[in-house]
């Protein structure tokens, strides 16, 4: 592990700033999910039991470097205070004299808020004196915010540089499970990908390709593979400018003895509705008139099939059209041999993406996976291979 924990670090009466990502849903003032809370509570817990005095750092919206009141975090203090059991003081600034006279003033045993640091026009641009300004007012820097790793603002790597940094729980769970999943993983390595398209993927794709050992390809850019392929996909959604791009990704899986997998068998229909009138047929016989809306069952019991001899399954986006019945059916049915593997001890399971994370939840498999992300695009972009701003700041 490349970088320092909580572990690592003497928190003691120590003024800890804390990155954390509680960028939750609101509905009238009110959390209508408070997931993002729950998982920054070890954290906070720990700081507080080692003696130190957690100061959260965290943004809420696209404010974009003004004063907007209906994001302010302060309707957030007292669904933090009942998750962690603990006070929460809240400032209404993150920097300047409110700032320290608020850090002066928080008791042993209490956590202090700050407010929106998006508010302030230098931290997306990763401003310096807003990076020292923050540093200023802790002894030591935690990100727990893997979801806003890839971005380089002044609360997430400018800050990074100027404390003795470390990651929290959240983000120490986060980088361990992508390490053992793509890092250093347990082979065979199996990656699902799959969405709408695969112009948003291709960084993705040729990334994986040289990292793991089969790759399952599915949703609407598994069409594009296969209209590359010289199958006729009738009006199935498909990138057909893309060919050229499709055939170099399946040469290059070639080459370096990857065995991509395309869909065998598709459930077709003629409109993209719930319980829409469908067929299921070989994908070399796709109706001109029809589109391919989820993956068949003989292309879903070879998935299985690889699941079985697989050691670790890395997943990011659906099989097919999961929203509605009977589109979902694939994903649900791979979802579930997946979780049940993991159940059992014989796979490691990492997914990742709001489309994942949906689709999961949506066939029950979520809990039994190893690990699921909630970062997104920061989730994506460490899949690509791409260096994280906010990860690299905490290398010990």
């Amino acid at each position: 592990m490349g970088w320092n924990t909580l572990d690592d670090m003497d928190l003691n009466g120590k003024r800890v700033l804390v990155r954390v990502d509680i960028n939750v849903p609101m509905e009238d003032g009110r959390v209508t999910d408070d997931t993002r809370i729950q998982r920054i509570v070890p954290t906070l817990k720990d700081i507080l039991k080692a003696g130190g005095k957690p100061i959260l750092l965290a943004h809420f919206g696209r404010p974009k470097g003004k004063h907007v009141p209906e994001m302010s975090l302060r309707p957030l203090v007292e669904p933090i205070a009942a998750a962690i059991e603990a006070p929460v003081m809240f400032c209404a600034d993150c920097r300047g004299d409110a700032a320290r006279a608020a850090v002066g003033a928080l008791p042993e045993g209490s956590v202090l808020l700050f407010e929106n640091t998006r508010f302030q026009p230098g931290e997306e641009k990763n401003d310096a004196e807003l990076a020292e300004e923050f540093a200023e007012l802790g002894d030591v820097y935690c990100n727990d915010a893997f979801s806003a790793a890839h971005r380089a603002h002044a609360s997430t790597e400018g800050v990074a540089q100027l404390l003795p940094s470390c990651a929290g729980r959240l983000m120490e769970a986060e980088l361990s499970a992508l390490e053992s999943a793509l890092g250093d993983p347990e082979r065979p390595v199996v990656a699902v990908v799959g969405g709408a398209k695969v112009s948003t993927k291709l960084d993705l794709l040729s990334n994986l390709i040289e990292k793991v050992d089969v790759l399952v390809i599915g949703g609407g850019m598994a069409n594009t593979f296969l209209a590359a392929s010289g199958i006729d996909v009738g009006k199935s959604l498909c990138e057909h400018d893309l060919a050229d791009t499709a055939r170099e990704i399946a040469a290059k899986a070639v080459q370096t003895g990857c065995e991509l997998l395309l869909p065998r068998d598709a459930v077709v229909a003629r409109e993209f509705a719930e319980n829409a009138p469908s067929e299921t047929v070989k994908t070399e016989d796709v109706p001109d008139d029809a589109m391919i809306l989820d993956a068949g069952p003989d292309s879903v019991s070879h998935i299985l099939q690889v699941f079985e001899r697989a050691k670790t399954v890395i997943w990011n986006g659906p099989l097919g059209a999961f929203e509605i019945a009977p589109f979902d059916a694939a994903t649900n049915a791979a979802a579930k041999a997946a979780a049940d593997l993991t159940r059992a001890g014989k796979l490691i399971t990492v997914a990742g993406g709001g489309d994942t994370v949906a689709a999961l939840n949506k066939a029950g498999a979520a809990e039994d996976f190893t690990y699921i992300s909630t970062a997104g695009g920061a989730f994506l972009e460490w899949m690509e291979g791409k260096t994280l701003p906010g990860v690299a700041a905490l290398k010990a």
